[in-house]
């Protein structure tokens, strides 16, 4: 049986929330953190060989799929990591998030290092303002009354941490919005570069960010509430901050795949939409473009 190419084929999977969910599990597997040099050297030679015609025999759809995930994966470090950075959580999870959304944006135009460096100071100084700003609030709750300051703890981490997201992916992704980006019709030519679809991408990136925290401040109270019940942590309370800080790991490896999820990363906008030169030049009624994670 013909194989069909994996990058054609992964792109169909990806076409579902399903297709994509699975997909970006794999994406954040912090396992392929242990991959060796020589496997991923092994792994590049495997996908050279497919490529070329060249393949060994007996070398299987399996190994094919693998060799792909450990050469593609980008984002295994982003869960474990979450986690770690809670001793600075602040800088050091803003600085992380700027490093991924500048490592997954749309890269079809070369953005200069100067433009990065501007790019990462800009998005860690306002997102760790708002965070830091709308947490000295609740801080500060007690001084109203207990009604207000029962609202105030619970609503207003999730805006502080959505806000600094959104505004580092607008400010590490903001070169885009200058040059626009790449937009191909359906044989995969370029059309022509479009700031217009560099707004769609940036706005379903800053999306993805909003929801990606949402189990975090949702799933971990809840399941608290009823692990704080059990005599084991009744009796042992010293087990309560590591048995939390478990529960907000998985809640962010579930809440990861599952936000970066919603939008295909190969996107489809109507060529109406665009800019007239852009529907000048081709016939086709939907072009596509690469969105970024």
């Amino acid at each position: 049986m013909l194989r069909v190419g994996l990058t054609v084929l992964s792109l169909a999977l990806q076409s579902t929330f399903l297709g994509r969910l699975r997909h970006f599990i794999e994406v954040i597997d912090p396992g392929t953190l242990f991959v060796s040099q020589s496997r991923l050297n092994a792994s590049v030679k495997l996908l050279d060989d497919y490529k070329s015609g060249n393949l060994p025999p007996g070398v299987t759809d399996f190994q094919l799929w693998e060799a792909q995930k450990i050469k593609q994966v980008r984002t295994p470090m982003f869960v474990p990591q979450t986690l770690a950075s809670t001793v600075f959580w602040q800088w050091l999870n803003q600085s992380h998030n700027a490093c991924v959304n500048y490592a997954n944006r749309n890269a079809t135009k070369p953005t200069p290092t100067s433009r990065f460096l501007e790019g990462y100071l800009g998005a860690v100084t306002s997102a760790v303002s708002i965070a830091v700003g709308l947490n000295a609030l609740v801080q500060k709750s007690s001084r109203f009354s207990p009604a207000a300051r029962l609202l105030i703890q619970r609503l207003v981490p999730f805006p502080a941490v959505a806000g600094a997201n959104i505004c580092n992916v607008g400010l590490m992704r903001h070169s885009e919005l200058v040059d626009g980006i790449d937009v191909l019709d359906n044989k995969g030519n370029v059309v022509g570069s479009s700031r217009i679809a560099a707004k769609h991408a940036l706005m379903e990136t800053a999306l993805t960010r909003v929801v990606l925290p949402m189990p975090i401040f949702v799933l971990p109270p809840m399941i608290m509430t009823f692990l704080e019940k059990l005599p084991l942590l009744q009796t042992h309370r010293r087990l309560m901050l590591p048995i939390h800080s478990l529960v907000c790991l998985a809640a962010f490896a579930v809440s990861l795949p599952v936000a970066i999820s919603l939008f295909p990363q190969m996107s489809e906008i109507e060529v109406s939409h665009l800019e007239p030169e852009i529907a000048m030049a081709t016939d086709c009624k939907v072009v596509t473009y690469n969105k970024g994670l």
